[in-house]
Order: structure tokens, then C-alpha cells, then sequence
């Protein structure tokens, strides 16, 4: 496949009239998946503490903590500023789910930058949101220790937590010095420090009330329900090419049932979405149906998808240099 190709940046045909109407951001639109997502976890927290002492319970935290871990999909979302029409709402929901994803919203909001310019890139700039990137044949084992409850606590200095401890000690770390500009800084340490102050008041109180409730409501949900959003959110860039322009070649493009599709607010378009930032999520749908026929094929759920990842990532692990060659229909001869 011709370099030159992949080191083009692409965006598909579309009317401008139809781009311009897809890109409208609305707040009833926003508040409206704001509040089923939010009412599902009061539904489902609910179900846990009234079966609390019975093995019910543990079925209903586990479906609480994969509802929670969602919030993920907000937190990027809010971080477009494409939620909602307002700048407040945007702004108080991005820092809602910044807190609840463990993700400090400063240094998060720089590298989100980066991964849209730099996608799957690791070299200068390097795309710190993809942390299995760099290393090739660790992907395996770090999807392992990303779908296993509990599992990441015991590689805790490469779990995010830890980042946010290094920064509240004042600790610069390479992704703070290479992506986040020095005059935000300062606010990245204090964003941190009133994480790690939150962490503390919600331990303590769990403490005073001998009660494992707070910590299991608020503070460990993206520890023991991480699965089904990790699971998810590894295909947007898995198995495929690395340090491209051509966000065909990058991003992955797949087809979810209503729920996951709901709670992943349409980010399985993830291609249309990196050719189309500014479109909201709840247009993505629509977007991807005008340009689907300049697209690679989609993948058909996840089980289709993890068809493809799964031998793509044990031959990453022999060959760092193979990606999947998805076909491009402008490109079938290349």
C-alpha cells in the first residue's frame, strides 16, 4: 500500500447542507440521554442495596458498575462540547463524568487534542489515549488486565489513579510535559489534588459509616465494572494502523444493538466521528449513512470485531509493522 496514501489527511464527500444540519447541537437532545443514563444507575443502584446480603446484590453492583463505567462516553462527549447547545451544561457535565471516569479533566481535554491530530501516532506528538500503542506486543495482555475487574490494582502505576497521584505530588510526567501546555500546568495539579481530596472523604466516610456502600457507589464502579465499556471501547483503533493521517486506516468503523449503542453515545461510528468532530453523537447515525459508501465495511458487533482484533494482535506481537488492510472502495487496486 502506497505511503503517500496514509499520510494524507481524508474526509469524506458529504453535502454542506446536510454537514451543517447533522452538526447541530441540541439540549434537549443531551438531557434526554443525560437522564436515562443517569436513571439507570439510580434503577440499578437501587436493585443493589435493596437485595443487599443475597448474591442478587453482586449481580445487581456488577450491572450498576458496567453502567457506570459509561460515563467514559459522557466524559468525551462533554469534552467536544457536543452534548449540548450550552457551554455550561458541556462544562458541568465534563467535569461530572471526568471525576466519575478517574480521568482529570485538564490533562484529559489536552490529550484528546492530541489524539484527534495525532491518531494511534507514537512518535512526537505521541498518542497518550491509546496507552497499548507504543508497545505493540503488550496489547494482549493489556486488554486482559483492562476487562478483569480489580486486575489493573495490581499493575497500579500504570493505572491512570496513579498518574493523578504523581501530578497532585506536583510531579511532572511525561504526558503532562508533552502534552499539556505549561501554563495549564498549575491547574492540572490542583484538579488532581482535589481528586485525591474527594478519594479521601469518600474512604473516610465509608470508614465512619462501616460501610463498603459509598466506596462501591462512587468510588470503585471503574475498578469491578469496567468490562463491557473496555471491551467496547478497545476496537475503535485495535489491530490497525499506526502513525497515518488517513483515519480510515486508523479508526474502526461497527454496527451495535440499541443499548450498548445508547450507552456508548454512537461513538461505535468512531471513524465518521474522527473525520467529523463536530458532529454530535446523536447525529453520528445519520452522518455515517451518508458517507457509508466511502467507507471500509463496518464491523457487525463485537464479536465481528474481535474476529478481526484477536489474530491481528498476535501477529502485532511477532510483527510490529502488520496492521489490518481494510478495503477502501476508492482505493480496491491500491
Amino acid at each position: 500500500m502506497d505511503a503517500k496514501l496514509l499520510n494524507k489527511w481524508h474526509k469524506c464527500k458529504v453535502d454542506i447542507k446536510v454537514l451543517k444540519e447533522l452538526s447541530k447541537k441540541s439540549d434537549l437532545k443531551g438531557l434526554q440521554h443525560i437522564s436515562i443514563f443517569f436513571g439507570l444507575l439510580v434503577i440499578t443502584g437501587t436493585f443493589a442495596y435493596l437485595t443487599l446480603g443475597t448474591w442478587w446484590s453482586v449481580f445487581w453492583f456488577l450491572v450498576y458498575g458496567n453502567i457506570y463505567s459509561f460515563s467514559n462516553p459522557l466524559w468525551h462527549e462533554t469534552g467536544h462540547k457536543t452534548a449540548f447547545k450550552s457551554k455550561f451544561l458541556n462544562e458541568f457535565f465534563y467535569y461530572i463524568s471526568s471525576f466519575m471516569s478517574n480521568f482529570e479533566p485538564i490533562r484529559w481535554r489536552y490529550t484528546h487534542f492530541v489524539h484527534h491530530g495525532n491518531t494511534y501516532s507514537t512518535k512526537d506528538p505521541y498518542d497518550y489515549e491509546i496507552e497499548y500503542g507504543n508497545n505493540l506486543k503488550e496489547t494482549p495482555k493489556r486488554l486482559i488486565i483492562n476487562i478483569i475487574p480489580f486486575l489493573d490494582l495490581l499493575f497500579f502505576k500504570k493505572h491512570i489513579s496513579f498518574e493523578i497521584i504523581q501530578h497532585a505530588l506536583g510531579i511532572k510526567t511525561n504526558v503532562m510535559k508533552e502534552s499539556i501546555p505549561e501554563n495549564a500546568h498549575a491547574k492540572s495539579v490542583f484538579h488532581s489534588r482535589v481528586f485525591i481530596i474527594i478519594w479521601l472523604a469518600i474512604i473516610l466516610w465509608s470508614i465512619l459509616s462501616q460501610s463498603w456502600l459509598p466506596m462501591l457507589y462512587i468510588l470503585l464502579p471503574q475498578y469491578y465494572g469496567k468490562t463491557l465499556h473496555k471491551l467496547v471501547a478497545f476496537t475503535q483503533h485495535a489491530g490497525l494502523a499506526r502513525n497515518v493521517k488517513d483515519h480510515r486506516f486508523s479508526s474502526r468503523e461497527m454496527y451495535l444493538n440499541p443499548l450498548l449503542s445508547f450507552l456508548y453515545w454512537k461513538m461505535e461510528y468512531h471513524l465518521t466521528h474522527h473525520m467529523f468532530p463536530t458532529v454530535p453523537s446523536y447525529n453520528l447515525d445519520k452522518l455515517h449513512h451518508h458517507i457509508k459508501d466511502q467507507l471500509p465495511k463496518p464491523n457487525n458487533g463485537l464479536i465481528d470485531a474481535y474476529r478481526e482484533i484477536i489474530p491481528a494482535l498476535i501477529k502485532q506481537k511477532e510483527d510490529t509493522s502488520y496492521f489490518i488492510k481494510k478495503d477502501i472502495p476508492q482505493l480496491q487496486n491500491v
